[in-house]
């Protein structure tokens, strides 16, 4: 029997993808991460499905129940916000499985940073503006950056920074970002992306700080910074442009 790392979307029920509700209506076990997953979700799971929240289970109590599942000849929904791919936890449940000889599949989900830029009716990367996202955290009280990857050397680039889990740390990230950005650059903190309580915030990186705060946003949030979330003048795409020679594949 195989485990699904399933990615379940940014937080809207129903931006989960066609394939991630077929294998999820197909498993006899489902994990799924407490409040980050829209219970709605679970409506999808099959009729006496075991469902278990994993909110306050450790690594081995998540390992030990895949593995059991998969022992008892059972599919198993490992059910996950946003995509398996970016700040999942996904990797050291993958190298248990391994090691357990348990086979898996990864299904892909919407992220939480696109359904932001859909709220914000902006497209990240905007010809001759900005053609890099650089998607990061911040170390506070979880695992270390890895060196180099801090927010003053990322701030260099002058890319455009996705900041995931760092509502809470606001005013340390507009002090480390200001000297790289200035503080009349774009800002924009999207929590709860997709959902009906979605709060989109926009400013600066000046004021940014004072608006998070007074809206008591502390999680569930992305925070945007860089230049393409202001740009009005900018040149065209090429890909459509009537100068492009159309019949050179």
């Amino acid at each position: 029997m195989t485990v699904y790392f399933i990615g379940a979307g940014p937080g809207a029920a129903d931006l989960i993808t066609v394939r991630g509700a077929r294998t999820l209506a197909a498993c006899q076990v489902c994990l799924y991460a407490g409040s980050l997953v829209p219970v709605e979700l679970l409506d999808e799971c099959p009729d006496r499905a075991r469902l278990v929240d994993t909110a306050r289970l450790n690594l081995d109590e998540i390992t030990g129940e895949l593995v059991r599942a998969h022992e008892q000849g059972l599919d198993v929904a490992r059910l996950h916000s946003g995509d398996p791919s970016v700040f999942s936890a996904v990797a050291e449940q993958m190298r248990r499985l391994d090691a357990a000889g348990v086979p898996y599949e990864v299904v892909p989900g919407v992220p939480a940073f696109a359904a932001a830029a859909a709220a914000l009716k902006r497209e990240l990367t905007v010809p001759t503006v900005g053609q890099t996202v650089i998607l990061t955290r911040i170390a506070q009280r979880a695992t270390a950056m890895p060196e180099g990857e801090d927010l003053a050397t990322l701030g260099r680039s002058g890319a455009l920074l996705v900041l995931h889990l760092a509502a809470g740390y606001v005013d340390r990230v507009v002090e480390e970002l200001l000297p790289h950005y200035g503080a009349e650059c774009p800002v924009a903190v999207v929590a709860l992306a997709s959902r009906p309580d979605e709060v989109i915030l926009r400013g600066a990186l000046g004021d940014i700080a004072e608006q998070v705060k007074a809206a008591g946003i502390v999680r569930t949030a992305v925070i945007m910074v860089g230049r393409t979330l202001g740009a009005e003048q900018f040149r065209d795409s090429h890909l459509y442009s009537a100068d492009r020679d159309r019949h050179v594949c």
